[in-house]
């Protein structure tokens, strides 16, 4: 099958529409596997503009051969923190007190950011094939953000023993991320189908803070993202992974129109398409696990089954894995559930 790419095939899921034809969705390939299917590397090699578009070319070009109508792409935010680090866990971040907080070079940070990461958004710009976009924006999310500045067990100590700081860092890293999401979306928005933020707020048992904390210090930071990727007229998606339906319907409330991430032992994804599925697109569906513990065969049947039941009961979807195609994951894994998508697709006409 000759396939051409049309991103409005993936946007009409963000709408919770019906897409004329399967999309694949998924929230990040890793350069390592890209370089295992293709048997040659595929990883940035150098700073020169010739490099950036090299890799981007290379990157898109996979993403294209494998039938996707969009590619993601995240500028990092944590990733250029100064003393970045501490949501590995294992360390402290800069910030344990007040004094940390007060001295904490967050202004610095937007300079940073640009230097960083303008080479590869002018990049995608000058190789981005025809009927393709991107999706993502600034990468990490708010609470995700105060992890690494803190550290998680400091984060959840610093609640209870300086309410106040735990309230002041939820602002400022919440007006850190307009400041950059509102440039994000001032210089590239003719890059992005829609605009996606990963936030991993739960493991699989319950969020990772108590629900009314999360709703109280950074829903509201998220209301105000949403907004300004609202304001241009795109779609917002959340990527979050855990156990989080004690908080998704305050997360409803604010305005997402879609959300990925899911894992079988949390809940089916049948289980998400029944909640959720009248209010928002729904991405994924197929547990990594599935992908990494059968064969091509299995996989396939499995994927083709779910998949075609998903796309009959969904509003909007868009096949993918449940979390991100990481360098472990099994080839043969990959490409039946690529194969299984386009079976659906042929078999649709």
């Amino acid at each position: 099958m000759n396939f051409i790419p049309d991103y409005t095939q993936i946007e009409a899921v963000l709408h919770n529409k019906h897409p004329q034809r399967l999309p694949l969705y998924e929230h990040h390939i890793d350069d390592g596997f890209i370089t295992k299917v293709l048997d040659k590397t595929v990883a940035l090699m150098g700073k020169k503009i010739s490099d950036y578009t090299h890799y981007y070319q290379e990157r898109f070009k996979f993403w294209k051969d494998m039938t996707y109508d969009a590619m993601d792409y995240e500028a990092s935010v944590c990733d250029i923190f100064p003393g970045h680090g501490a949501i590995f866990g294992g360390v402290q971040g800069p910030i344990q007190s007040r004094n940390d907080f007060n001295t904490y070079p967050f202004e610095e940070i937007p300079v940073r950011f640009w230097e960083e990461y303008s080479p590869h958004l002018d990049a995608i710009r000058a190789v981005l094939p025809e009927g393709m976009k991107v999706y993502g924006g600034c990468g990490y999310g708010i609470f995700e953000a105060s992890e690494d500045l803190v550290g998680f067990e400091n984060l959840a100590v610093l609640q209870y023993t300086d309410p106040d700081l735990f309230s002041d860092l939820y602002m400022r890293i919440g007006d850190l991320y307009v400041e950059l999401w509102s440039e994000m979306v001032r210089r590239y928005d003719d890059l992005f189908v829609f605009y996606r933020m990963g936030d991993d707020l739960g493991y699989k048992m319950s969020t990772l803070l108590e629900p009314d904390t999360i709703k109280q210090h950074i829903l509201p930071q998220y209301q105000r993202i949403i907004n300004i990727a609202h304001s241009k007229g795109k779609k917002f998606l959340l990527h979050s992974c855990g156990n989080i339906f004690s908080v998704m319907d305050d997360i409803i409330e604010l305005g997402i129109d879609a959300k990925h991430s899911n894992e079988d032992e949390i809940a089916p994804f049948e289980e998400w398409i029944s909640r959720y599925g009248n209010s928002i697109g729904l991405m994924g569906g197929i547990d990594v696990n599935t992908l990494c513990l059968n064969g091509y065969h299995d996989v396939y049947e499995i994927v083709y089954s779910k998949a075609i039941k998903y796309r009959s009961t969904a509003n909007g979807y868009a096949l993918g894995s449940g979390n991100s195609i990481t360098d472990y994951v099994p080839v043969d894994g990959f490409m039946a559930m690529i194969d299984a998508a386009k079976a659906i697709r042929e078999s649709e006409g």
